[in-house]
């Protein structure tokens, strides 16, 4: 959130107007316009409190300018959230820029300072560092910025005022031929081999100055201090030698700000050698993931000679004041009382790294979709925790944690939303204290805990619990209708079945992560659309659209199979009888933390897919139909021991116990009265869905008995 940006419609009406008014032959530069986060004001807020108090001292301060932005934005100077931190770097795409802020205590002294004064005390440090050279070893000090504040604290008022200090040495600069863009002078191929020179930039683009070369179809980057050598070895030869800086300037014709300060150095410090020089203004942008340099401009400036360049001027003229929004000589004002609330900057803050994705690398990334989506997440244990603060790094707002189990002492370790506080007294429900978590992490999450047993095949429900189960069914049915997404992340064969039921009936995206001693198993469940569903009713049998789509090496998103399309046994009680390594799934530590990534990217990726649900997985690594981000597998089978990926994808089986068309007419046509009989025998359900049938087809005359003889003999 830039508080402080300058309207662009005075902005442009400004450089038109000046456009209109300027001579051709004299060079003219946009100015800087500052553009303050709303994140910096509240970290201020914090070192006045508990550091500055009253004092007055100057404080260093870092902003930064970009030479990426679009046609129409001013030539912006941010001052971001961690503007204050000693140790800040800039980014990949940034320049840093070099700053003093100076606060005041009360608002008369922010009106009667004499401003003149604290403008040349920041241009004679300026000047200083020109003179000794320090500039040419960090020139990033040409870009130095002065930033003159009051804070009310009791209203959240913050009054600000700029400077970007600037000498006019020497006072006009005429051009020696009108600006050119890049794509003017070389080839597409050249301005691709500049790009490529440039992804090599080190602190040289950071400090925003360096030395531009040209020789045919090779270029190179070299510190600014060069400039002579380089220059002076490249007389008699076709190699081009440039002054180049990073300029933030969007207008067509005109260079920014950061020029005027390297054009005084250079005046200074080389005017005895050359009085013309090159000046490469480069401009960066990505469109649609792709490097843009061809409206960088090519300036020939003619900056005359220093009467006496070893005896400087101890201060030549110098300018700096930025005009406030009303184009006027003035400080600024910002109320932020509104919005200095922690909640809501923590809301800003969370949403910075999407929305870099998005700016950088994805530009059709759909947010919105990603933060509207309501979550439903089966299970709050190993695998619940970790899915559900993946959800939360995606932007997810809306999520729901259903399990009835409590924290025990062997849980914090492995389940990363749980403190040893949480296993006293006999322990916490999971499911609750994973939501109080997650609002703890991100209090702007809306999310809530259920404690609810899931009824499961081979689970015998008495007439005493039917009551019961009863309730928890229609729970998990409610549930399931109010959410889009549902996860199953227990921890048990059967405890999966009733949610894929249900997913499959209602239509609902169902995604499924189960986890074994060093693998994990990713899979989405076919996406049963009502839409698609008539339309295959219309268009003919699944069989043959699926012998067609295996032909074309992909299956499409209705046609794949769920979690138990590859059983032919029903599910039913995987915990009796067994141990307590048996009943418990005892993985690597890190094996959840795979899956928990996996299954979170997979429905991002599906969310992201113009198809969305309905976007076909490859067989055999297949080409596919992509979206924003890749193609989408059906499964994703990790074998952490070999460290190990597979995609396969199958479709769905006639015969699935979960969610084949017979189950799911039974289910509709019964309700829980065929769900009852399903928990009480899973080989009910193994007939309605013909598994039973399918076992009777193995001819026994294939399967060979032996006789005791020849069990004794072999």
């Amino acid at each position: 959130m830039c508080c402080s940006l300058s309207p662009i419609f005075v902005y442009i009406c400004q450089a038109a107007h000046c456009q209109r008014m300027e001579e051709p032959s004299i060079l003219k530069f946009a100015p800087f316009s500052s553009a303050v986060d709303a994140g910096f004001w509240h970290k201020f807020t914090q070192l006045k409190l508990d550091v500055l108090h009253l004092s007055e001292d100057a404080i260093p301060i870092t902003g930064y300018y970009v030479n990426s932005d679009a046609p129409g934005l001013p030539s912006r100077l941010g001052v971001e959230y961690d503007a204050l931190d000693k140790n800040k770097s800039p980014s990949k795409w940034s320049c840093s820029a070099v700053g003093t802020l100076i606060n005041t205590n009360t608002v008369e002294e922010f009106r009667n300072r004499d401003k003149q004064e604290i403008l040349k005390a920041s241009a004679t440090v300026l000047w200083d560092a020109i003179i000794s050279n320090s500039a040419l070893e960090n020139p990033s000090i040409l870009t130095s910025f002065l930033m003159f504040t009051f804070a009310d604290l009791k209203k959240y008022h913050y009054y600000y005022w700029f400077a970007f200090p600037a000498f006019t040495l020497p006072k006009t600069i005429p051009l020696i031929k009108q600006p050119r863009c890049l794509s003017a002078i070389l080839t597409d191929k050249q301005i691709a081999l500049l790009l490529l020179a440039c992804e090599g930039l080190g602190t040289d683009v950071h400090q925003g100055f360096f030395t531009f070369t040209q020789y045919g179809n090779e270029f190179g980057i070299h510190p600014l201090g060069d400039y002579p050598h380089i220059r002076t070895a490249a007389r008699g030869t076709d190699k081009d030698v440039f002054l180049a800086f990073s300029d933030p300037c969007t207008l067509p014709h005109n260079p920014g700000w950061p020029l005027r300060n390297l054009l005084t150095l250079v005046a200074l410090k080389w005017s005895n050698l050359w009085s013309t020089h090159k000046i490469l203004c480069l401009r960066i942008r990505i469109r649609n993931g792709i490097k843009d340099a061809t409206h960088s401009l090519v300036l020939e400036v003619d900056l005359g000679r220093i009467d006496d360049p070893d005896n400087p001027p101890d201060l030549p003229p110098f300018l700096g004041w930025e005009k406030n929004e009303r184009g006027k000589m003035g400080p600024r004002m910002v109320n932020l009382s509104a919005s200095m609330d922690p909640t809501k900057l923590a809301e800003s803050a969370v949403d910075l790294n999407l929305k870099l994705m998005r700016w950088r690398v994805a530009p059709q990334l759909d947010l919105p979709i990603i933060q509207n989506t309501r979550c439903l997440l089966l299970g709050s244990g190993t695998l619940g925790c970790s899915v559900a603060r993946c959800l939360l790094a995606w932007g997810v707002r809306h999520m729901t944690l259903l399990d009835s189990g409590k924290v025990s002492y062997s849980n914090p370790v492995r389940q990363n939303l749980f403190t040893f506080k949480d296993c006293l007294n006999s322990g916490k429900y999971k499911a609750l204290a994973a939501a109080e978590a997650l609002a703890e992490i991100y209090p702007r999450v809306n999310c809530k805990g259920v404690v609810v047993n899931i009824p499961m095949p081979g689970h015998t429900v008495s007439e005493s619990l039917e009551q019961q189960v009863r309730g928890d069914v229609a729970t998990l049915e409610q549930l399931i209708d109010e959410h889009d997404v549902i996860f199953l992340l227990m921890d048990s064969r059967e405890s999966r079945w009733l949610p894929t039921l249900l997913g499959a009936a209602k239509c609902k995206l169902v995604l499924t992560a189960a986890l074994g001693f060093d693998s994990y198993l990713v899979i989405r469940h076919g996406f049963r659309c009502k839409e698609k569903q008539r339309e295959e009713g219309s268009a003919g049998s699944k069989a043959s659209e699926r012998n067609f789509t295996a032909l074309r090496g992909c299956i499409p998103g209705n046609l794949l199979g769920c979690y138990f399309c590859n059983d032919v046994v029903a599910p039913g009680d995987s915990t009796h009888d067994r141990t307590l390594d048996q009943q418990c799934t005892v993985t690597r530590p890190g094996v959840s933390y795979l899956a928990a990534a996996h299954v979170t990217e997979l429905m991002v990726s599906i969310l992201q897919h113009p198809d969305r649900g309905l976007a076909e997985a490859s067989l055999n690594d297949a080409d596919v139909k992509e979206g924003v981000l890749g193609p989408v597998p059906h499964s994703i089978r990790g074998f952490l021991g070999r460290h190990k990926l597979l995609t396969p994808a199958s479709t769905a089986f006639q015969q699935c116990s979960g969610c084949s068309d017979k189950v799911i007419a039974a289910y509709r046509e019964g309700g829980f009265e065929f769900l009852v009989k399903v928990f009480n025998s899973p080989a009910y359900l193994e007939e309605v869905s013909g598994l039973s049938e399918l076992h009777q087809c193995v001819d026994d005359s294939q399967i060979w008995e032996l006789t005791d003889s020849e069990e004794e003999a072999e």
